[in-house]
């Protein structure tokens, strides 16, 4: 096994003491392995083994999720440089008032705001986090805006926001106290240096698992297609809700994988005449939206028995196939 990296990490206990560890990347005939080894106060030794495989990419981010992870615990690497950059104590405005927000929102505000959220994301038929995410809704229980100016300070909350919503949100924060007042040139510092530092690790964090997740999952589909595996158990591999799979599987079809084995398979059942009426909906509609195309070849109306989900699952298959064969007439003319 051939050593590719190596680098030791201290963590002060504020004792005199020190935890230590070393984090080495090896390679074995194409096998990556992240390997930490961390001895606790000098004597008991723990060996983890952060990712075993043959993806570089994926061993790069689980080594980078590994680090931050490491780092945000208080471990300081005798040579940094291993993320994209060291967090420091002093960072943008808006990552302050994201921190502070996410430390000190009001948690009985946080749930009305949330309840809120939902009732309107419901009324408006669209996901809660178009309405607002939950970072911005964690602000504005902090600092707890009085006024559209106010509101309008908050990061994530512009103008199209403001329109449809200041007032109702005004409505829940006016009942509540404001801890400090507007402007919020104060938030950086009222904010522990610390606690700031460990949060901008934890966001790090959060990056490098949602990089390796996605790519863990995207090779578990593709190698599920290449053994003729059904959108079940897709699923049932992946662990993801049955729309996020298949917004992976419209990804990766963009990206040039060949995904055909899975659509014909996918298609085999499906009536030709069904299959023509679809072809010819994404004609004469486009290919953005698929909800005129149900209704343009199933009626506004669902049929008795009909699973819309299954529906939106046999259109988006029908348009990837649509969409590479226009490419490759494209790419030959």
């Amino acid at each position: 096994m051939q050593i590719v990296f190596l680098n030791s990490f201290e963590k002060p206990l504020g004792d005199g003491r020190l935890d230590t560890a070393q984090l080495t990347i090896c390679e074995q005939q194409g096998t990556w392995s992240v390997i930490w080894n961390g001895s606790r106060h000098g004597s008991s030794e723990t060996t983890d083994l952060w990712y075993e495989g043959a993806s570089w990419e994926e061993m790069m981010n689980a080594f980078r999720h590994g680090v931050a992870v490491r780092m945000g615990e208080g471990f300081s690497p005798l040579v940094d440089g291993m993320l994209d950059e060291r967090p420091s104590a002093r960072g943008g405005t808006v990552s302050l008032l994201q921190c502070y927000g996410e430390l000190h929102a009001d948690a009985a505000l946080y749930e009305e705001l949330r309840d809120w959220r939902r009732l309107r994301a419901t009324s408006d038929r669209k996901s809660a986090y178009l309405v607002a995410t939950n970072r911005t809704l964690l602000m504005i229980a902090a600092f707890v805006p009085r006024t559209e100016e106010e509101l309008a300070a908050i990061p994530g909350w512009g103008p199209g926001k403001g329109a449809s919503y200041s007032a109702e949100v005004l409505a829940l924060t006016e009942k509540a106290a404001q801890p400090r007042p507007f402007p919020l040139d104060w938030v950086e510092e009222a904010l522990d240096s610390k606690a700031y530092v460990q949060w901008l690790y934890k966001q790090k964090e959060h990056k490098y698992k949602s990089r390796l997740d996605r790519q863990q999952s995207s090779r578990l589909i593709l190698e599920g297609i290449r053994a003729d595996k059904s959108l079940e158990e897709l699923q049932a591999d992946t662990g993801l809700p049955r729309r996020e799979l298949m917004e992976r599987l419209e990804q990766l079809d963009q990206e040039g994988y060949d995904l055909e084995p899975l659509i014909a398979r996918e298609l085999e059942g499906v009536p030709s005449e069904e299959l023509a009426r679809i072809r010819q909906a994404l004609a004469q509609e486009g290919d953005k939206y698929l909800k005129p195309i149900l209704h343009k070849v199933y009626g506004a109306e669902p049929a008795p028995g009909m699973k819309i989900e299954l529906v939106y699952d046999r259109l988006r298959l029908v348009r990837m196939r649509c969409k590479r064969e226009n490419a490759a007439g494209r790419s030959v003319g």
